[in-house]
């Protein structure tokens, strides 16, 4: 193996300073054990070696050289010598990719079967599942831009809302690329990392190119363009499948816009490529969102370099095992009683005082967390986030409500947020979510969850209006009586708690067209 050591270096060069020191330990000693230099006060120096006897030491190898050698590897192995930089393997799969998909009528043309649409999110399916493990949020646009769903790594959640989107879901019209980018670039800074965007549209508004380049400037975001469509266009549809007509009853044709296209591809200096039946754009796509990622970690983040220090641990572990020789003293004093003290068998009321001794309750209680004991670490947390964190997971709702309401952070409200959601009570759960938005006012996911609980708070105010006065058990007589016998006519039994939550929670596709709706309603970012 050919090793580069043009770019030698100490990694920690503060721990070099231990060289000189052991450098002249042996000095030390050796003066230390010299009876002459210790006597000369005492006795004349002409009669010093007269009266003095000193056996030759015959042996070279002492304590202190080990030491010495001891301290000398130490200090190097500490200090971390480096030569190489280091690129680890999962690095191109840590790239997020924002995908953004044009949701306008032209998208329902039919010159790529079934639809421009259907065909986009077939394709977005497939892209996500190569990319399991990665990053991916997904943009709803057309005349605004929506936040579908944040970045995430579970592709069967992301392949969810992505099914689920239509061309009837944002009622402004247009094709705004520019508030796209705005979105983009909110959850790339919350990513903390360079990604990739990746538009997919069939057109672009080329009256709203301005300004698109200086929207890109200074950021770590990469844009793509992936063309939907044929230029030889197609028949229209509605939701319903039926052709779109226009004022001379003829089926309204759509075209896919090259020439736009490459407008908007020149303005914002992105890469332009078209929709396949194979899978030679989602290689084009990964392509470009690696290299670009490489790219960028190379240019901003500080370089990281192979710490090989640990390599001077087998000769300090040798010479820790030749230590051990006959005739040197060491004091086992030490060692044995801490044998004795682990072996000897605590009381049960004492179990965790050995823990107790050495980690802070908040320790425990992450050792728990990490290993997903999550009442044990709810127990121990003395945080009271991390106790809500851990008791919310535990589904002790009680203790977790009573630890973040300590709090007034966007997290904590975020949380409670989730509790009156879980029980039903949909007015603390809207002012929760909006508290935590005036804190943090880029929270997408209060953001998502306020939109839905304020769906669901209307789904039922509308189950309740629309609920039938029927009395139970209600007994229905003949007129006459003493003819014919009473029947009791049994009203159908309530709901249980999962069916009746199951009947009250929207659909994906109602759930976003409802957040589209509100959003563009109050005129603000998403």
């Amino acid at each position: 193996m050919d090793i580069d050591l043009g770019d030698f270096h100490f990694l920690r060069p503060l721990w070099l300073l231990l060289l000189p020191f052991a450098a002249v330990l042996p000095l030390l000693w050796r003066r230390s054990r010299d009876l002459q230099r210790r006597l000369r006060g005492n006795i004349a120096g002409h009669l010093l070696p007269h009266l003095l006897i000193t056996p030759q030491d015959r042996q070279w190898l002492r304590p202190v050289h080990l030491v010495c050698t001891l301290l000398i590897l130490g200090a190097l192995a500490a200090a971390g010598p480096t030569w190489e930089q280091d690129r680890p393997d999962f690095l191109e799969n840590r790239a997020p990719l924002i995908i953004a998909i044009d949701l306008s009528p032209s998208m329902d043309a039919t010159d790529v079967q079934p639809t421009r649409l259907e065909a986009a999110k077939h394709k977005t399916h497939d892209l996500i599942q190569r990319r399991a493990g990665a990053r991916n949020a997904l943009i709803a646009y057309a005349g605004s831009a929506h936040l579908v769903l944040p970045a995430t790594d579970d592709p069967s959640l992301l392949d969810t809302f992505i099914q689920a989107l239509s061309t009837d879901l944002i009622g402004k019209p247009g094709k705004n690329v520019s508030a796209v980018i705005d979105q983009a670039k909110r959850l790339l800074a919350e990513e903390k990392s360079p990604g990739t965007l990746l538009l997919i549209t069939d057109g672009a508004d080329t009256s709203a190119l301005d300004g698109l380049d200086r929207q890109l400037a200074d950021s770590a975001l990469q844009v793509l363009i992936l063309a939907v469509g044929s230029q030889d266009g197609g028949i229209i549809r509605d939701a319903s499948g039926q052709p779109r007509i226009d004022s001379s009853g003829r089926p309204v044709l759509g075209s896919f816009d090259q020439a736009a296209l490459k407008q908007l591809a020149s303005k914002m200096d992105a890469p332009l490529g078209s929709l396949t039946l194979d899978n030679d754009d989602l290689d084009w796509v990964d392509l470009h969102a690696q290299a670009h990622f490489q790219r960028a970690s190379d240019e901003q983040r500080e370089l990281h370099w192979k710490d090989a220090g640990y390599w001077l641990c087998w000769p300090l572990l040798l010479l820790a095992f030749f230590s051990v020789r006959k005739g040197w003293s060491l004091n086992w004093m030490a060692g044995l009683l801490l044998a004795v003290g682990l072996g000897w068998p605590p009381a049960p009321v004492q179990a965790g005082a050995l823990t107790d001794a050495f980690f802070t309750p908040d320790q425990q209680g992450r050792w728990a967390f990490e290993h997903e004991h999550f009442p044990q670490a709810a127990a121990h947390f003395a945080d009271p986030y991390w106790k809500g964190i851990a008791a919310y997971n535990a589904a002790d709702f009680d203790l977790a409500l009573a630890s973040f309401a300590r709090l007034q952070t966007p997290q904590a409200y975020f949380y409670l947020g989730n509790i009156y959601v879980r029980r039903f009570k949909f007015d603390e759960a809207i002012a929760a979510y909006t508290q935590a938005l005036k804190l943090q006012p880029q929270f997408p996911e209060a953001t998502a969850n306020l939109a839905l609980a304020i769906a669901l708070q209307k789904d039922t105010e509308s189950a309740e209006q629309n609920a039938p006065e029927v009395k139970p058990d209600d007994i229905k007589m003949d007129k006459a009586p003493g003819k014919g016998q009473s029947k009791a006519l049994q009203t159908q039994q309530a709901a249980s708690d999962e069916q009746w939550l199951q009947n009250l929670s929207t659909s994906p596709a109602k759930f976003l067209k409802q957040k589209f709706g509100l959003q563009d309603q109050a005129g603000v970012k998403p």
